[in-house]
């Protein structure tokens, strides 16, 4: 969950083809119906082959991929470079854009089955930090799949868009089931990833409604609605990037890390938490506002 705040983001930036659409800090993956192949064309490989190349179809998705302004630092920089190796694998191998998502549940679903049966050890952290990681690089990967073979589809941008709605809050409730389990956590703290998991939905609900709002919107209404801000490049892209950082959907996966420690992991998840929390009430009420002032409503 983009999406995969992390509660995308992962979260929160996602949709299936990469459209030229706004980036959410959650998640990047989404399918859409018209989108062409990165380079116009269906990926291809030599005369006569029935695949294309994996070197063929890497370089395809590396000369277009997306600017990277306004994207969380991690969501833009690893991220994108391991979901751009998965695309060109599973390409080169003829999976389609809806398999790599169904794969992208699986390791996700058994980073959270790991997270929930295991004793809590540093081991454990690791090992479900890096299978939520995966995850959340296959759910970036199948948009590219789309992308660079033409196969993108409502349905899949519907599969996507559901799969990634009940990602984030799971992690968030396995959280809160394997602390309470392994660890006896009092009950008050128990609280905070319930309210994440409360965040995360309604920043995943915000960012999405707010696009498919303003794709409904007339032409002059849509050109007014604010959308994803021009490039800026330079430094303050950078700063950009860094500041969005803890509102990334891979911060939260790789927080898990300190899974072997609760006091240091309770710690850090509770301010991710915070940071979250504000990022949302900001966010929302800026769409919120633009949505107004484009069409002229009060409520």
């Amino acid at each position: 969950m983009t999406s995969g705040p992390s509660g995308t983001p992962s979260g929160f930036e996602s949709p299936r083809p990469e459209s030229p659409r706004p980036e959410s800090p959650r998640r990047e993956s989404s399918q859409t119906h018209a989108e062409r192949p990165a380079s116009g064309r269906p990926a291809s490989g030599q005369p006569g082959s029935g695949r294309p190349r994996f070197g063929e179809v890497l370089a395809q998705l590396g000369a277009a991929q997306k600017p990277g302004d306004g994207v969380p630092a991690y969501m833009r920089w690893p991220n994108r470079r391991v979901a751009r190796l998965a695309a060109a694998a599973a390409v080169s191998v003829g999976l389609s854009p809806n398999a790599v998502t169904w794969l992208s549940v699986l390791v996700s679903a058994s980073g959270l089955a790991v997270l929930l049966a295991a004793p809590i050890t540093w081991g454990t952290g690791i090992i479900v930090a890096v299978l939520l990681a995966a995850g959340f690089a296959l759910d970036s990967a199948d948009g590219q799949v789309a992308r660079v073979t033409g196969k993108g589809s409502p349905a899949g941008e519907w599969l996507d868009h559901v799969v990634d709605s009940v990602r984030t809050p799971a992690i968030h409730l396995a959280i809160a089931v394997a602390l309470a389990i392994h660890h006896g956590v009092e009950q008050p703290w128990l609280l905070v990833p319930l309210l994440f998991c409360l965040v995360s939905t309604g920043t995943f609900m915000s960012q999405i409604l707010a696009e498919q709002l303003r794709r409904g919107l007339p032409a002059p209404a849509a050109a007014a609605a604010p959308a994803q801000e021009a490039p800026q490049g330079g430094s303050r892209s950078l700063l950009r990037s860094l500041v969005l950082l803890p509102v990334d959907f891979g911060t939260l996966c790789w927080s898990l890390v300190l899974w072997g420690s609760p006091v240091a992991f309770m710690a850090l998840y509770g301010g991710l938490f915070v940071i979250n929390a504000g990022y949302f009430v900001l966010s929302a009420a800026r769409k919120a506002r633009g949505l107004r002032v484009t069409t002229g409503g009060t409520a």
